[in-house]
């Protein structure tokens, strides 16, 4: 438990949660701490409401939100005037109001959206009515002289682009840990390892079960992505969709790719997917990615070799100085699609009870919009609180390696990790303060250790020691993946 707003966190006499005690009360639980939930606390902890957040791992993003591709987008593809639309633009500008105040970094690369065959060439007029209709109106065509003295290392059968100048790379991790610290920060409470297995509704409040005790809250709001239909038909007995999962693999270049790529590489979307694209990290290095693989199993976030070799050759094909450099990490994260494209959003108003589903890949950029959505859902229900005139607003350590890193100030102890340049002092303060890592996932997300080329191998044994203690399970010595 984290926060400490009218809460008592109850255990049995032998120390283990009793499912059936009283944890915590509250205006608002919100289930599920993946980037929308976080968000979602921050808004209604802003609201001035006395909000619960619960997750069931033992820190956030650990589920879907991990695997995003840390694209700010303008929504210049979104379908014009849906829900997406609407909050992909209200996060987007939301995002870059905040951004300073929170210290989460932006990296202005723009994108191109780039066409390598005649037929995606001959769609980029319509991407472009559509961009300009979506109030993108910076977006403009490029020739193919234009797009190689942009990008002079493309694969020369690149035949036109389209520029979104206002698509920007950003921390995956960072922006959603903060607004988890300001939710806090603000009297907000989350909990972990904190699985809810039941619900009842009295017809004012809800109590819910969970592993570690009961919540009892006015309305709830179900952010729990990959499992949220099952969540909704295990406690309100019917969901309004069903998940589909859909796998996305990525493969990450080593930071010699960094110099050869200067902007976001967008593919021309097709009908079912965005389609794999190219980018530079907020850490320095190139990445390629997501496949779209649709999939029965909800937790199968594992990369086949057939696969990421064709990805490479994918990115080589794009980029091709990307031939001589290694590949430093991939992975894969699951999309929580459904069986509609459109964003899920279900207010169950008789129950006090809101569902927030199928938020797939512009969902990091999305969330705010979607937290302001749902308080407007919430408000049409009663829910209004007085919002907080001077709200605390903590900031969160910067990752960003075009930004001054925590190595370059002195006094930081010993580099932990070399190939990310991360401190002990890093480490240690990720361990601490109001919303410390849980786990292994949780610090590698806070601090760049084991992301590196070596993938953990070196760091491992002194990150064991350094972290001895802190997890429930220990770590073990060798290499690290998340």
């Amino acid at each position: 438990m984290i926060g400490n707003r009218n809460h008592e966190d109850t255990k049995t006499p032998g120390g283990k949660p009793d499912g059936d005690a009283p944890l915590a009360h509250g205006d608002i639980a919100i289930i599920g701490g993946g980037i929308v939930g976080c968000a979602l606390a921050r808004r209604m902890a802003l609201e001035g409401a006395c909000v619960i957040l619960i997750e069931k791992a033992a820190d956030i993003l650990d589920g879907a939100s991990k695997g995003n591709a840390a694209i700010l987008h303008t929504g210049f593809d979104a379908p014009a005037g849906s829900l997406e639309w609407k909050c992909v633009r209200r996060g987007y500008d939301e995002y870059l109001k905040i951004r300073e105040s929170l210290n989460l970094p932006v990296l202005e690369t723009g994108a191109l959206v780039a066409a390598w065959t005649r037929g995606e060439e001959e769609r980029l007029a319509d991407i472009l009515r559509q961009a300009h209709d979506n109030g993108v109106g910076d977006a403009h065509p490029l020739s193919r002289s234009q797009v190689l003295a942009a990008e002079p290392n493309l694969g020369s059968r690149v035949r036109a682009a389209i520029a979104i100048p206002g698509e920007y790379v950003i921390d995956p991790w960072s922006a959603p840990l903060a607004y988890l610290l300001q939710a806090i920060g603000n009297g907000a409470r989350a909990f972990f390892n904190a699985q809810v297995t039941g619900g009842v509704f009295d017809g004012a409040r809800w109590c819910l079960t969970t592993t570690r005790g009961q919540v009892r809250a006015t309305h709830v709001v179900n952010c729990a992505g990959l499992y949220g239909d099952h969540l909704d038909k295990s406690v309100l007995g019917a969901a309004a969709f069903t998940i589909k999962p859909r796998k996305g693999q990525f493969i990450v270049f080593d930071k010699a790719a960094r110099g050869s790529l200067n902007s976001i590489i967008l593919p021309v979307p097709g009908e079912r997917t965005k389609g794999i694209l190219l980018c530079p990290t907020i850490f320095g290095n190139v990445m390629v990615g997501p496949t779209a693989e649709d999939q029965e199993r909800r937790d199968d976030a594992s990369v086949d070799e057939e696969t990421l070799r064709a990805l490479i050759a994918r990115a080589i094909a794009m980029l091709p100085p990307l031939a001589g450099v290694p590949v430093t990490a991939a992975y894969a994260g699951i999309r929580p699609a459904t069986e509609r494209k459109e964003y899920r959003i279900v207010q169950n108003a008789g129950q006090n009870w809101i569902t927030v589903g199928g938020i797939r890949s512009t969902g990091l950029t999305a969330a705010l919009g979607i937290a302001r959505h749902v308080h407007r859902l919430l408000s049409s229900r009663g829910a209004v609180f007085d919002p907080l005139e001077e709200p605390l607003s903590p900031r969160v350590p910067n990752l960003a390696e075009h930004l001054a890193r925590d190595w370059e100030r002195p006094g930081y102890g010993e580099i932990v990790c070399h190939c990310e340049m991360v401190t002990d002092r890093e480490i240690r303060a990720a361990m601490e303060g109001p919303a410390p890592a849980g786990d292994l996932g949780g610090l590698k997300r806070r601090t760049r250790a084991t992301m590196g080329r070596c993938q953990g191998f070196y760091c491992s044994a002194r990150l064991a020691e350094l972290t001895e203690g802190r997890f429930a399970e220990p770590l073990g010595v060798g290499p690290a993946h998340d």
